[in-house]
């Protein structure tokens, strides 16, 4: 086989893996676009708008997916993985916010350890939406999220596997346990404030009666 002939196969090989590679990164970006942005819509009560991105992401995500399927080495480069991650991470906070059963990892059609850790990154969401309950007054909303919250720590913490396995679950479980510890100081803040709040109102009213009497 002569040098050109070598140079001319190598080439097409590596023209289609470099395609593949490009494509596939643009794609995943844009998935995590449209995965932010969904986040966004969600945190507004915006249902239509959360959905309709999250279905713009899994449409560039199952794209990226297609395309680096023949290339291994590519596949498993990390971008693509990040965009996984954070598909389950907006796939997870649009059904806590709604209340609806979290998807499993089959379900979105992702890996697990990116599944995990984009459960993890959801429960940092979970924070803003109880604080946005907290300044609502919704309280008894904001514990069943804590709840929740709670729930996948727990979740996550069990999953006691290496770190090559997972993808640095510790360290997102890390950052979960953090966001947990400070939503349920600030929730307590607020439900003790709540009560000696309606405590007052309810003296007030009493001695507004006996005054009257």
């Amino acid at each position: 086989m002569e040098l050109k002939e070598i140079y001319e196969n190598v080439k097409e090989v590596l023209d289609k893996e470099n395609h593949a590679r490009e494509e596939g990164l643009d794609t995943s970006r844009d998935a995590i676009q449209h995965c932010a942005n969904s986040i966004r819509a969600a945190h507004r009560e915006d249902h239509e708008e959360a959905v309709r991105l999250l279905g713009q992401a899994e449409s560039k995500l199952r794209r990226a997916q297609s395309v680096l399927e023949p290339y291994p080495r590519i596949y498993y480069a990390g971008f693509l993985q990040d965009a996984e991650k954070e598909y389950a991470e907006a796939s997870s906070t649009l059904a806590l916010i709604e209340g609806r059963d979290l998807p499993l990892a089959a379900d979105l059609g992702v890996g697990t350890a990116a599944y995990l850790n984009g459960l993890g990154e959801a429960v940092g969401e979970m924070r803003r939406h109880v604080l946005d309950l907290i300044r609502k007054n919704e309280l008894d909303r904001g514990e069943e999220i804590l709840t929740a919250m709670d729930d996948i720590y727990y979740l996550l913490a069990s999953m006691d596997y290496p770190n090559a396995i997972t993808a640095g679950l510790k360290r997102t479980n890390d950052m979960v346990r953090g966001v947990l510890e400070r939503t349920r100081g600030d929730l307590t803040t607020a439900i003790r404030r709540h009560s000696l709040e309606q405590a007052l109102a309810d003296l007030e009213k009493k001695l507004q009666n006996g005054g009257q009497t």
